[in-house]
């Protein structure tokens, strides 16, 4: 892919309001979106996160409802919701640095000042009340790279934070678990009867949001 090839991509995407329900992403396609959540960065590579795809139709009618009424859960061929990990403790991180040793095939006692830096950055987190929302942070870095992912493949998305998180949590059986929802994300191809998709993209100019110093 040449730099043209990724600025069309990205110019021919927009937050698709219409899917067309008659078709699928191919299997193979589907997949490797699936490992661009998976490939997603995310600070200190904690990935405090769970994506959630979900194929029951029942569950995508009620989904469907706790977002306000819009269609994209059941029109789009797949819909994923991202989940944070609400409190990123000790046990957690023990389990993380245990699988990076076991990865990288290292001694895991090699990482212990790496585990004892996240830890003191956690515990300042939590000690401020924000490691839901740092959590947060980091899965919108995997639903953006979800996105470009999707745009690359030519496939449409749009992702849905008009959404009722706390039902979305009930209908996934999240409710009472270490994991909440996020934002969900739609994926498919677009309705030609989606008027959006040929409505010019309105964005600032270069210059006003690109600052070199």
């Amino acid at each position: 892919m040449d730099t043209a090839q990724l600025l069309d991509a990205l110019n021919w995407r927009y937050a698709t309001k219409q899917f067309d329900a008659s078709k699928e992403i191919p299997a193979e396609t589907w997949d490797a979106l699936v490992q661009s959540l998976v490939l997603a960065p995310s600070s200190f590579g904690v990935q405090p996160w769970k994506f959630i795809v979900v194929k029951d139709e029942a569950k995508l009618k009620q989904l469907s409802a706790a977002s306000w009424g819009q269609t994209q859960p059941v029109d789009a061929s797949h819909y994923v919701v991202l989940a944070i990990l609400k409190d990123v403790d000790e046990a957690y991180i023990g389990r993380f640095i245990a699988d990076a040793a076991a990865t990288r095939g290292i001694p895991v006692e090699e990482l212990d000042g790496y585990k004892k830096v996240l830890l003191g950055f956690l515990g300042q987190l939590r000690k401020n009340g924000a490691v839901s929302a740092w959590s947060a942070r980091q899965t919108y870095i995997a639903l953006g790279q979800f996105m470009t992912s999707a745009a690359v493949l030519g496939i449409d998305t749009c992702p849905m934070e008009g959404i009722n998180p706390a039902q979305y949590d009930e209908i996934l059986g999240l409710t009472d678990t270490p994991y909440a929802t996020v934002c969900g994300c739609a994926a498919g191809y677009r309705s030609d009867e989606d008027k959006y998709a040929a409505t010019p993209k309105v964005r600032w100019a270069t210059d006003q949001v690109v600052q070199t110093v």
